[in-house]
């Protein structure tokens, strides 16, 4: 049972969030991407990409505490 628990709380902390890039400055290294689900706002830098992005992207992004806030990482297009 505990093998199970401990799973599922990976499972969650992991879990992919699905969002639109609503601004991506190539020229800086750095943006913002809308999460579908709640529609929040989170910052994202290239160091943070898998794949190269654009406004209007769709993708698939975990969250990450940064010196700000949440930041978005492991960023690709889905």
């Amino acid at each position: 049972m505990k093998d199970k628990y401990f799973n599922f709380a990976i499972h969650k902390y992991n879990k992919m969030n699905k969002g639109t890039v609503k601004f991506f400055n190539e020229t800086k290294g750095f943006g913002f991407i809308s999460e579908d689900e709640s529609e929040k706002e989170y910052f994202v830098h290239v160091s943070g990409l898998v794949d190269e992005i654009r406004e209007g992207d769709n993708v698939e992004f975990e969250l990450e505490e940064g010196r700000k806030g949440l930041n978005a990482v492991n960023v690709k297009v889905a």
